[in-house]
């Protein structure tokens, strides 16, 4: 079996819950009206960019009816036999006629927080050269939604004059980042969560070590995206979790010491991951907040004492007053992403603000 370390999109032979989007995609390749590029949209982590390179594997293969390593099971799919010369060239990125396009890295190695023209200028030159094996030329855009504006523009102008045989797979993760006129010259194509217990059997099965508590209330905050169920399980998300509700438990009147320890942890050098996992967590049990008010139902615990402090909090503060410390908490967490922000003041200020609301 394979590790989850190690299971990148491109490598991963697997995808479970999107079989009709494998056969959407597979109907109008087979039908000679393939769109020329896609918008393949839904939550981060919920097999985008695994559908992507399912998709430019099977194109990449040539007449993939015709191919001896396509599973029996695959009819109207789009499966590839890992042992197929194609799978392995795309996995490893050494794929001639297939170009991933993803945030480069600055002149110190930090990974850019958006993708910048100067590499959104390679489409340029790689669609512009004859397909090395003589079909296709696929593009991986991993993800649309981080270009910059002059990359977007450098993109359009490539996807409203394709060259022949050319295949742009745009990932994204939410739509109305990307420019009206961009989506437009796109055949969209939207992903929706996978059920929780999907969710939870792919858990189980990458994680088998995980107690039955761990494994529901991991699967109930990654909202139907396998990737980030598996990926806050990597993190400790459940250790993680429980840290974050027991400071929210505690407003107001949060330990300082506590607070200023949880602080340093997450700025600490090497912690990039967990601030933003713990970023994700804040946002998300303040949405569930806001939402379980707002619909007028119980708030579901996943650890012993959250409703009451839901419903303490809620009691503390008009509902709008906690959707615009909701907004406050995304905003910060993006913003981090892009700038080089004081993570240790990001999370006081965040927790300040929750402070002052929790007081009736």
């Amino acid at each position: 079996m394979l590790e989850w370390d190690t299971l990148t999109p491109r490598a991963n032979p697997d995808l479970l819950g999107h079989e009709a989007a494998e056969k959407t995609m597979r109907a109008t390749f087979e039908s000679d009206c393939l769109a020329h590029a896609w918008l393949i949209s839904g939550p981060r982590g919920v097999g985008k960019a695994t559908l992507a390179f399912r998709f430019a594997r099977f194109v990449l293969t040539g007449d993939a009816a015709q191919n001896e390593l396509l599973s029996d099971d695959s009819a109207g799919g789009l499966w590839v036999d890992p042992e197929d010369p194609v799978f392995s060239r795309v996995a490893s990125g050494g794929h001639t006629d297939l170009l991933t396009l993803e945030r480069g890295r600055d002149t110190k190695g930090k990974q850019r927080g958006e993708i910048i023209v100067e590499d959104a200028r390679r489409l340029g030159d790689f669609l512009s050269l004859t397909a090395g094996e003589g079909g296709w030329r696929v593009v991986v855009i991993d993800a649309a939604d981080e270009l910059n504006r002059n990359a977007a523009n450098a993109l359009l102008k490539l996807v409203e004059e394709p060259p022949p045989r050319a295949l742009l797979l745009l990932v994204c993760h939410v739509p109305g980042r990307v420019s009206a006129t961009l989506r437009s010259r796109c055949r969209r194509l939207g992903l929706a969560p996978l059920n929780n217990a999907t969710v939870a059997d792919l858990l189980q099965g990458w994680q088998p070590g995980l107690d039955a508590d761990d494994v529901h209330g991991l699967t109930h905050l990654a909202e139907g995206s396998p990737g980030r169920a598996l990926a806050l399980a990597e993190a400790g998300g459940m250790a993680l979790y429980r840290e974050l509700v027991g400071l929210i438990a505690s407003a107001p009147g949060i330990d300082a010491q506590a607070l200023h320890g949880f602080g340093d942890k997450l700025a600490s050098r090497g912690n990039e991951d967990t601030f933003a996992q713990a970023m994700a967590l804040l946002s998300g049990w303040l949405a569930r907040l806001v939402g379980s008010a707002a619909r007028g139902v119980a708030f579901v615990e996943l650890v012993p004492g959250e409703a009451r402090t839901a419903k303490r909090l809620l009691a503390a503060r008009d509902l709008d007053q906690w959707l615009e410390l909701w907004e406050k908490v995304g905003d910060l967490a993006a913003r981090a992403g892009r700038v080089n922000l004081d993570r240790k003041q990001i999370v006081l200020g965040v927790f300040t603000a929750l402070e002052r609301n929790a007081r009736a």
